[in-house]
């Protein structure tokens, strides 16, 4: 039996909660003129978990929806991978019943925490396991960070969405679909820069701490900014060179959705004409991990990709964490 060559995307889905946020309640909050959020990240609305929502359910929907779009049955799986900063519980993890809620009780399935760019280090892993399995990998990337945010920290409080994306990777024996080129990267100098300061191990929940500890904060969000242009632009270019492309040759890029004004500077350092960026945070915000995969799935439905195209993905995050990959269509 002639064996896979590489991988190919199967399938998108996605998810989002029915609330949806515009920026004029948020700056009325923090006592901001009107505009002023849009003017500096760029965007317009967000979509935040109500009560009943949960961090499984809505990686549950838009994993139903990427094997539904893929049409392959639910024995073809063998793997979950679930990116995500905000899980169900601390113990256990969300993967195991995200997979037992989809039909998928012979598939292995694991939480992966890289923040901002946890998808693409999940889709780096799915690759590796497609290619040496030869079973389909169901990446979801899903976050309810409204419920992590600072309500009175204007720099997390403007920015921080809920969201869930899937993607269905399977085996290919074409060589031009797939991972064509992976770059990933870490500056652990930057651990800090985001965070949430209490309750993991170092600072275990106690009554004492103050409530304002268990919730996300950025410390410096000038040194986030170029620090994440940094690394995404790096990380695209070393990805690229890997592919054997430049940017010339990439048909759309599609980047980490955390403040147009980052994704827009690494458009510019890269050479990419501007009208290859795929946008979707004007209307969803940043959902961290889930902003790739959920642009890719909104893309998708608005103009299908094409077989051959080539796309540019690219992120960065808390830790920090970064990466970036070429993906081909087929």
């Amino acid at each position: 039996m002639t064996r896979c060559h590489s991988s190919r995307v199967l399938g998108f889905g996605h998810c989002v909660p029915e609330r949806r946020v515009g920026n004029a309640e948020i700056e009325a909050r923090l006592g901001l003129e009107d505009g002023w959020i849009e003017r500096r990240t760029g965007i317009r609305h967000r979509h935040w978990a109500g009560p009943g929502d949960t961090l499984s359910a809505l990686a549950a929907e838009a994993g139903a929806a990427a094997l539904a779009d893929a049409g392959i049955a639910p024995d073809q799986v063998g793997l979950v991978l679930l990116a995500t900063s905000t899980p169900d519980h601390l113990l256990p993890p969300s993967a195991p019943l995200l997979a037992h809620r989809l039909g998928l009780p012979k598939a292995g399935a694991v939480d992966l925490a890289g923040a901002c760019s946890g998808f693409l280090y999940a889709l780096t892993l799915a690759d590796g396991f497609v290619r040496t399995r030869e079973k389909a990998v169901l990446v979801v990337a899903a976050n309810i960070l409204s419920r992590r945010i600072n309500p009175h920290e204007r720099a997390s409080a403007v920015v921080f969405a809920d969201a869930a994306g899937a993607l269905l990777l399977g085996p290919s024996r074409a060589e031009e679909t797939g991972l064509l080129g992976v770059d990933l990267a870490s500056d652990g100098s930057q651990y800090d820069l985001i965070s949430i300061p209490a309750g993991g191990s170092n600072r275990p929940f106690a009554p004492e701490i103050a409530a304002q500890d268990f919730l996300m904060t950025m410390r410096d969000g000038r040194a986030v900014f170029s620090q994440a242009v940094r690394m995404m632009s790096d990380c695209a270019v070393k990805a690229m060179t890997q592919a054997g492309l430049t940017a010339a040759d990439i048909d759309r890029f599609v980047p980490h959705q955390a403040n147009a004004r980052i994704f827009d500077a690494v458009s510019a350092e890269l050479g990419l004409d501007a009208a290859k960026t795929v946008r979707s945070i004007e209307d969803y915000g940043n959902s961290s991990a889930a902003t790739i995969v959920l642009s890719l799935s909104l893309a998708n439905q608005a103009a299908p990709f094409r077989a051959g195209e080539k796309l540019l993905l690219s992120a960065a995050g808390a830790g920090m964490t970064g990466g970036a990959i070429v993906l081909g269509m087929g």
